[in-house]
């Protein structure tokens, strides 16, 4: 660098003008300033993006060197994925949306289904979120105290008989102290089970907002509604709103602690409708349509407004 230090050259390099120029090509390709347009600005092969972006990461001190150490991670990522993905087909679903009932209203929202989930990747779920069997009975055998000696041997001295009695006693104490920690154990959590078993599922759409990345989604089932309108049901692997409190209900409402988000869609014979989202409600098991569904749909609030397919 002949000479140059260090600091000298971070001196040179306007950290607000390689931010502009990641964002500028962001409104470049799809107009948003997302993972959405990073995606399509690493398909669109500007691998110099991924360059500039990772030096600016490594030079630029506190929140600005945060974020683009982010966006650099987003462009390699998102290289990496493009180059995995099948091209569009006629198959593929897009909705948009906005939000509302939350702290920021209005947000526009892009859903991007590239296919439904199958039979068995929605069975899976279900099955996570399925009640638990009951357990069996305790056998009887079990329940029975243990018997003395002197109850097997008529000859031996009572004390004998009452030694053999506690200590047969003692046996049976120490027996169910462990069946007792067995059965004092917490049965396994439907939640949990469910959390875990959407984070092994397959990504088979995005959806993006205004944060600075999109949501993977990892179900996705649809059924037709009486006169011609369609019910979908999307869930994610991370909370809508995760690191942001734009998605914070507004309304009188319960707000859950599920770390993923069910959405469920109820749209008209045109295609237009509204969203409704684990984030105010429940998620049950639907078992008549076998899947994840909202608790009291009619009843929950509407977090997304004009939805349109």
């Amino acid at each position: 660098m002949h000479g140059a230090t260090h600091q000298d050259f971070k001196n040179r390099i306007s950290c607000q003008r390689i931010e502009d120029y990641v964002y500028n090509a962001l409104d470049r390709n799809g107009g948003t300033r997302s993972s959405e347009g990073i995606e399509e600005m690493a398909k669109g092969g500007v691998i110099v993006g991924a360059i500039v972006v990772g030096l600016a990461a490594v030079l630029a001190p506190g929140p600005t060197g945060a974020s683009l150490r982010h966006f650099a991670g987003l462009v390699a990522g998102a290289r990496v994925e493009a180059a995995q993905k099948p091209a569009t087909t006629a198959s593929e679903i897009n909705l948009t949306a906005t939000s509302a009932n939350v702290s920021e209203t209005g947000i526009p929202v892009k859903l991007r289904i590239l296919r439904w989930s199958t039979d068995e990747e929605r069975g899976q779920l279900v099955a996570a979120l399925a009640p638990p069997p009951a357990a069996p009975p305790p056998a009887a055998a079990a329940a029975a105290p243990p018997a003395g000696r002197a109850e097997g041997n008529p000859a031996a001295p009572a004390g004998d008989a009452g030694g053999g009695a506690a200590r047969g006693a003692r046996g049976g104490g120490r027996g169910g102290g462990r069946g007792g920690r067995g059965d004092a154990a917490a049965p396994p959590n439907p939640n949990a089970a469910l959390t875990a078993a959407i984070g092994k599922a397959p990504t088979i759409g995005y959806i993006w907002t205004n944060d600075v990345t999109g949501y993977s989604i990892k179900f996705a089932y649809h059924a037709a509604l009486p006169g011609g309108g369609e019910r979908i049901i999307l869930a994610t692997d991370r909370r809508l709103g995760e690191y942001s409190s734009a998605w914070k209900p507004t309304a009188a409402a319960t707000v859950t602690d599920y770390e993923f988000t069910v959405i469920e869609m109820r749209l008209d014979a045109k295609g237009l409708g509204e969203g409704k989202t684990s984030l105010t409600t429940k998620v049950i098991l639907d078992s008549e349509a076998k899947t994840l569904a909202l608790e009291n749909y009619a009843a929950t609030i509407a977090l997304l407004h004009n939805v349109k397919r």
